[in-house]
């Protein structure tokens, strides 16, 4: 008989260095053969749902986690038993005792590829590990748990002990900010890293009662004579409020308003559903405010840019990456329509519906959460005049439509009823000044107010 091994599959990190994911769904069972790149498993990060391909062809042997367990990056998920074609040899894995025939080592991959991550850990070689960050524009900071943080805490050096709680630079001074000992708050990261989460909730319960947690009842269902319902914040809703948290308090929000007659744009877009172009082509307000929005960053791109602290530098975009913020059963998300500026009217049409389509099954990609350079929120399908959006990370301003209304409006010297929509507009007071945004707002809604006008600005 062949010799076998059993092979783990630990989760890997899915993008953006998210440091943990939910298990939604298995697809397979203990006992199942799979193939090579074999849907597996659903899972949930902080920003999308995700298809987890097998790293392995071979038969399942244990499912370590269950449908609905948070599972930290790094940690086994999935045993699978492989043919050892090399049979029992001088190259078997370090840790694992040669196989006779009919046996089967245990071997953890130190890198196994797959179609969204790295699989396993690497493993340690005995010196100290270091630790990998991943940067990226629209999340917190994040340190990616390596296998010597990994391990039992009685195989962790003594002088690790005496380190500095390990949590990321922004969580740091988020920390001082507040006042709080970064050695009294518990780490709920990959080997105890500290989250901008974990100081939030410490800072929140600091002054509360020590005794408070075990003398009020706790409520998780909605059983009859119950009088709260508690619902675990994880997945999106974990990482729209660490984002939204971190924008408000790091970004010096202004908003400006301006409201418009735009019934010049309705009119248009009922002309160009009737054209042969856009036949079978979605078209809202939306689309002709997302061409607007486009056009006036040409004559103003500080709205298109982003405040890069730790190199103390102004990073200014030459493209752009359109964000639509998107209400989904998960929360909200904001995915970006890359090159945006690149596309004719109907492409952008078609991106758009096609965005809002993926976004509303679950199905929108951390690539396509990622990387967006300025966001449009549309309020006014809620029926909604105006608001104060909060920037999405890492991106200097965002623009919020109202609702279409039909009002008394002066129109020629005389009183009408007009079609009337209101703009708001948040940018970051860093980037961008008093006179860039309201450039650029005025711009768009003379776009808005009058198609024509982009004749002269483009």
């Amino acid at each position: 008989m062949s010799a076998t091994m059993i092979k783990e599959f630990r989760l890997p990190d899915l993008g953006e260095g998210l440091t943990e994911s939910e298990i939604l769904s298995w697809k397979v069972a203990v006992g199942d053969t799979v193939s090579l790149n074999q849907v597996i498993a659903e899972v949930e990060t902080a920003k999308a749902v995700v298809e987890l391909p097998s790293p392995f062809a071979g038969v399942i042997k244990e499912l370590h986690e269950q449908p609905g367990s948070v599972v930290e990056v790094g940690k086994p998920i999935v045993s699978f038993e492989v043919a050892d074609d090399a049979g029992a040899s001088p190259s078997t894995p370090s840790g694992a005792l040669p196989a006779k025939a009919g046996e089967s080592v245990v071997e953890t991959p130190k890198r196994e590829p797959n179609l969204v991550g790295y699989g396993a850990v690497v493993e340690g070689s005995g010196r100290p590990a270091r630790r990998r960050r991943n940067f990226a524009p629209a999340v917190e900071p994040v340190e990616t748990q390596t296998a010597a943080a990994a391990e039992p805490a009685e195989t962790q050096p003594a002088e690790n002990t005496v380190e500095r709680p390990r949590s990321t630079p922004p969580v740091r001074k988020l920390a001082r900010d507040l006042g709080l000992d970064l050695a009294r708050v518990p780490g709920t990261g990959p080997g105890g890293l500290i989250t901008r989460e974990d100081v939030q909730e410490f800072a929140g319960h600091a002054g509360e009662p020590a005794t408070q947690a075990s003398e009020e009842p706790v409520s998780t269902g909605t059983r009859p004579g119950e009088r709260e319902t508690r619902t675990p914040i994880k997945g999106v809703r974990k990482h729209t409020a660490a984002a939204m948290v971190q924008s408000a308090f790091t970004a010096p929000h202004a908003t400006e308003f301006l409201t418009v007659d735009v019934t010049p744009s309705l009119e248009l877009l009922a002309r160009l559903k009737n054209s042969r172009e856009f036949a079978g082509i979605k078209l809202t307000p939306l689309t002709l405010a997302a061409k607007a929005v486009l056009i006036a960053l040409h004559r103003n791109p500080a709205l298109n840019s982003r405040w890069d602290e730790e190199n103390q530098e102004i990073v200014t975009f030459n493209y752009v990456n359109l964000g639509i913020a998107a209400a989904t059963p998960r929360g909200l998300t904001v995915p970006n329509i890359k090159d945006a500026d690149a596309l004719p009217l109907t492409q952008l049409a078609q991106a758009l519906t096609a965005l809002a389509e993926t976004a509303r099954a679950g199905k929108t990609t951390p690539a396509d959460l990622s990387g967006g350079t300025i966001s449009i929120t549309n309020i006014g399908v809620f029926g909604i005049d105006a608001g104060t959006p909060i920037l999405n990370p890492g991106e200097a301003a965002i623009l919020g439509l109202g609702a279409v209304r039909t009002l008394p409006w002066e129109y020629r010297g005389e009183v009408a009823l007009r079609q009337v929509l209101t703009l708001s507009l948040s940018f970051d007071h860093r980037l961008v000044d008093g006179e860039q945004g309201s450039r650029f707002l005025a711009d768009v809604g003379a776009i808005l107010a009058e198609p024509g006008m982009v004749l002269t600005m483009v």
